[in-house]
């Protein structure tokens, strides 16, 4: 999982040397926000699917200033909001309004409003009244729906680092094991 991290992920110099960073410079040397090890990483793809829902262009400077926050993964965090795109947004906020329906007993007889066509000059003000017409299910439902998201990737995450590190050692035993049988 490690050299998957590295692999795809930018390093701390190359993060520290962004000059759009350079006034939170000084709170990014703790070594957690850096270190590829299960608790981090779990922490960050937690707290970046979290964020992934928050409306707009923040979720990445939240993603990021959590992740500082709670000293977890800061390029883990970051990278995992980029599930929320223009093709799942939509999809993951209908789910996240039927959770709030379901949650807050509104009538199921209330329709969704269709999603208006989007143009590129003002795709966000199309966008954005569209969701305040989705009202009060979609406001209890999207931290529902994060929660969710962000327990989940952290199990998985956990789960998952620990299969791997129970398989490699197997297979390194398994190696041991024949070597001393064959030679």
């Amino acid at each position: 999982m490690r050299k998957f991290f590295r692999n795809h992920l930018p390093s701390r110099e190359g993060v520290l040397q962004n000059r759009w960073l350079s006034p939170l410079r000084q709170w990014l040397h703790h070594p957690n926000l850096w270190h590829l090890h299960r608790r981090s990483v779990a922490g960050g793809v937690a707290i970046g699917l979290f964020c992934g829902l928050i409306p707009g262009p923040l979720q990445m400077l939240t993603a990021v200033l959590l992740a500082m926050l709670w000293r977890v993964n800061l390029p883990v965090a970051a990278f995992a909001t980029l599930y929320t795109n223009p093709f799942t947004v939509v999809p993951l906020y209908l789910l996240a309004h039927k959770i709030g329906i379901w949650v807050t007993g509104a009538s199921n007889g209330t329709a969704v409003p269709v999603f208006p066509e989007v143009r590129w000059h003002d795709w966000f003000s199309t966008v954005w009244e569209w969701l305040m017409v989705l009202g009060q299910p979609l406001l209890v439902g999207l931290p529902i729906l994060a929660a969710g998201l962000a327990l989940l990737g952290y199990v998985i995450v956990r789960l998952g680092w620990r299969l791997m590190v129970i398989w490699r050692w197997r297979s390194r035993a398994a190696r041991k094991h024949h070597r001393s049988c064959n030679g």
